[in-house]
């Protein structure tokens, strides 16, 4: 909860011993104890009488719900498809050659024929 580890939980315990002594840190962590419980306590009265827990539980499903369907209808890899698809350049050259080499045969037919006639 507030993010703190095992030495810096060692550090503060020490401060602590020093500066309220050993007589007194029972009553201190006690109260402490308390003070915890009863913010818990708090807290989960507050989540229940506001309804939080429900809204937080119905948006936890709705992001869920949406991560699923995100995962259904990635148009990412459809997009793809369709530009490699659709990418007609390399055919539209390839075409482009054989019709110039169809329009080269076609011309040297004629030539041939034009001189055989002459």
């Amino acid at each position: 909860m507030f993010n703190i580890g095992g030495t810096e939980l060692l550090l503060i315990l020490f401060i602590a011993f020093v500066v309220v002594g050993p007589k007194d840190m029972p009553k201190i962590g006690r109260a402490l104890g308390k003070g915890v419980r009863m913010l818990r306590s708090l807290i989960s009265e507050v989540r229940e009488e506001s309804g939080f827990d429900e809204v937080d539980e119905a948006v936890k499903d709705i992001r869920r719900d949406i991560r699923d369907i995100r995962r259904e209808v990635d148009i990412r890899r459809d997009i793809d498809q369709v530009r490699k698809e659709a990418d007609l350049s390399k055919e539209v050259s390839s075409l482009q050659k054989d019709l110039k080499e169809i329009g080269r045969d076609v011309s040297r037919d004629l030539n041939i024929e034009m001189e055989e006639k002459r």
